[in-house]
């Protein structure tokens, strides 16, 4: 498709297609994509003998839910080349995630796959309000981490002028900020609060900066967070996702014009959400786990991978595609406390509803006799650091909110602001220290 971009509907004219257009190049892609994997990934094809189902078996998009799940185990399974539907010398490259069983998840792009992901990351940046000739200074890692180089090559594809930063060195980060004056940066939220930080600890105010546009993703953040960040940088702050597994950055983006929830490009991805519990499909509006299938992926397709993602598929509203609500949390990322179900971003949500404390924040979890106990560590906003009798009463008042809204007592300790370690990527929220 032409770079051109098309004025007020984005930058491809599949995104606002009809419904029935969009269908249709889904259904002849999933069937290319499902034959394509059958036939080139014998544990793909071993998983759907084992099922019953073949690529014969798909007629229409509703039949996708008879085909087997994938799964990050499916990954350390096959480590590193045994998803592969094309030969190992085809790779252009090779990325790799952080696994927690010491082996990383391990993805290979053909050079096609290569220029599809250069694709949908361009049209992300357009989705956000990014234009051609913008400078755009990239603070996402680079390496094997898709995210610093998934976002440059996007940003280069959109005929961006790109600052290859990558993560860390915030001094130096803010100082480029204001000598080149860029108009987007791309960056996890967590980091983007530490960058205005440093902006105040230079004597700056982050809001006067060259900033407008702030692409924020790779992990979890919560539409208070949103607000601390936009407040803070004078910025329109936007969700952009993806995961390794399934391409990189550049699944999903939210829209400048509407600022309600990732777009999911659905040319290039299908979206599926089921019950985490059952496997069971649920209808768009339901709450559930989101699961992805790749349309058009040549050396690492993806059929019906679980992301463990929580979310919703809402209605389009700026693009004819279904959007995501914000993740609320992940499957396997909740922490059981003492039989009540509890998500960090929850916790997260009731933090920033306190003006006096920070984004700032860890989870401890912890045992006493034969119970479970959390802990949370919070930092005061810098202002209020020093003032004792607030210190107390914040720290009870988030103690009362937890217990309210999710029914659990835990114990606050508010820290004094910079207390905390500061993260240039993904931030750690949750420590474990039951087994220490």
């Amino acid at each position: 498709m032409s770079a051109t971009a098309i004025a007020g509907k984005g930058w491809d004219s599949i995104e606002t297609a009809s419904v029935d257009e969009l269908r249709s190049l889904q259904l002849q892609r999933l069937r290319w994509s499902i034959r394509h994997t059958y036939e080139n990934v014998p544990h793909f094809r071993l998983k759907c003998e084992r099922q019953g189902v073949s690529p014969g078996d798909l007629h229409a998009l509703d039949d996708l839910p008879k085909f087997p799940f994938m799964t990050k185990e499916d990954f350390r399974e096959q480590y590193p080349f045994g998803l592969l539907a094309v030969p190992r010398d085809r790779l252009a490259r090779i990325h790799a995630s952080s696994g927690t069983t010491g082996r990383p998840t391990v993805v290979g792009y053909t050079l096609r796959d290569l220029q599809t992901w250069a694709h949908v990351v361009a049209r992300s940046i357009y989705a956000a309000g990014g234009r051609a000739g913008q400078i755009v200074h990239i603070a996402y890692g680079y390496g094997l981490f898709t995210g610093g180089i998934g976002a440059h090559y996007g940003a280069e594809r959109l005929g961006c002028t790109v600052v290859p930063m990558s993560g860390g060195q915030t001094e130096r980060q803010v100082q480029l900020i204001r000598e080149f004056e860029p108009h987007v940066i791309m960056v996890t939220p967590s980091y983007l609060l530490n960058i205005a930080e440093e902006f105040v600890r230079q004597g700056v105010d982050a809001a006067s900066c060259s900033l407008k546009i702030a692409i924020c993703g790779a992990e979890p953040w919560t539409l208070a967070m949103r607000k601390q960040i936009e407040a803070r940088m004078g910025l329109d702050a936007l969700d952009i996702y993806g995961l390794s597994e399934v391409i990189g950055p550049g699944v999903a983006q939210e829209c400048i014009e509407s600022k309600d929830g990732p777009a999911i490009w659905e040319d290039h991805f299908f979206p599926e959400i089921i019950d985490p519990v059952t496997g069971r499909v649920l209808p768009d509006g339901s709450p559930g786990e989101l699961v992805l299938t790749s349309l058009t992926k040549e050396a690492l397709p993806v059929i019906r991978y679980r992301t463990r993602d929580l979310t919703t598929l809402l209605a389009p509203t700026s693009r004819t595609m279904r959007r995501l609500a914000k993740i609320s949390g992940r499957s396997d990322d909740m922490l059981i406390i003492r039989g009540v179900n509890v998500f960090p971003s929850q916790i997260e949500e009731l933090i920033l509803n306190q003006a006096e404390l920070s984004p700032h924040y860890q989870l401890e979890i912890g045992r006493e006799g034969n119970l479970d106990t959390l802990t949370i560590k919070v930092e005061l906003v810098p202002q209020h650091a020093h003032d004792l009798a607030l210190r107390a009463a914040a720290a009870a008042a988030l103690v009362h909110n937890v217990k309210a809204h999710i029914g659990i007592r835990v114990r606050v300790v508010a820290c004094d602001a910079d207390e905390l370690p500061r993260s240039a990527g993904k931030a750690r929220r949750v420590f474990d220290r039951r087994g220490i």
